[in-house]
């Protein structure tokens, strides 16, 4: 199944202009295997949120992108419960790497 199909089954449904926003910021990733979902999300987020700190978005014209990064970061972890023995290192590591999007290193793109 692919991330996209994958995506279609999350409930609730996020309204259209949400699901549109999560699918720009997945882009090619939303034809990958579900297998890849908790990183493609956890990354796709990230940029989300690196380019709106390099913007310093901070109006109501950015809802939108941090209402899709916060989803986006949450289906990372909804995937991440299927292998619940794992994650408590997950979390830890998708922290940091969240973390990190805060320090002055973050003026660069997420890879």
């Amino acid at each position: 199944m692919t991330l996209s199909r994958w995506l279609d089954g999350r409930r609730p449904v996020p309204p259209p202009a949400l699901r549109a926003r999560i699918d720009a910021a997945l882009g090619s990733a939303l034809e990958s295997s579900e297998a890849l979902a908790l990183e493609s999300c956890l990354s796709a987020g990230e940029r989300v949120v690196a380019s709106l700190l390099r913007a310093n978005a901070t109006t109501r014209e950015s809802a939108l992108d941090l209402l899709a990064a916060d989803a986006l970061v949450t289906y990372a972890f909804e995937a991440a419960g299927d292998r619940p023995g794992e994650i408590a290192v997950r979390a830890a590591h998708a922290m940091a790497r969240i973390a990190a999007l805060g320090s002055e290193g973050a003026a660069s793109p997420v890879p």
